[in-house]
């Protein structure tokens, strides 16, 4: 039911983005789903992709320092109030959302969130509870 995200630390100046898109392509990695936050100094890009062994082993052998993070990958409704739904869920079992991103695959169907809790395990028992999919790793990496 977790998804491996992997994240890149990088220095906020021109180029970085694409150095690491470069790379990435130059292997053969296709990225799946991304959120980039920054700071002054630094962002973190975080990637969800179809290899994540390879996309760790090139991005370290060029000079990237990579994380690896377990998130959850959840079907929402793509219609006004499907997140909150969700997030409506999380609230009343006193889960704290840590960060999230979404993609849509085509309008009016699902969209899929890529959610971080600080409590994975209890996130998953609560949305399993309440009926919502929560995507397996597979799935979302060969989206």
């Amino acid at each position: 039911m977790k998804v491996e995200q992997i994240s890149i630390f990088l220095e906020n100046k021109s180029g970085r983005l694409a150095d690491v898109s470069t790379v990435l392509a130059q292997g053969g990695i296709n990225i799946r789903a991304l959120s980039l936050a920054d700071t002054t100094d630094f962002g973190i890009l975080r990637l969800i992709v179809n290899d994540n062994e390879k996309a760790k082993q090139i991005l370290k052998e060029n000079g990237f320092t990579v994380g690896k993070t377990e998130v959850i990958a959840v079907e929402v409704a793509d219609k006004p109030g499907g997140l909150a739904h969700i997030l409506n869920i999380m609230k009343d079992k006193g889960i704290n959302v840590e960060y999230m991103y979404a993609f849509v695959q085509k309008s009016g169907g699902n969209a899929i969130i890529i959610f971080r809790f600080d409590e994975i395990e209890k996130a998953i028992e609560a949305l399993e509870g309440s009926g919502i999919r929560i995507l397996k790793g597979e799935e979302v990496y060969s989206l």
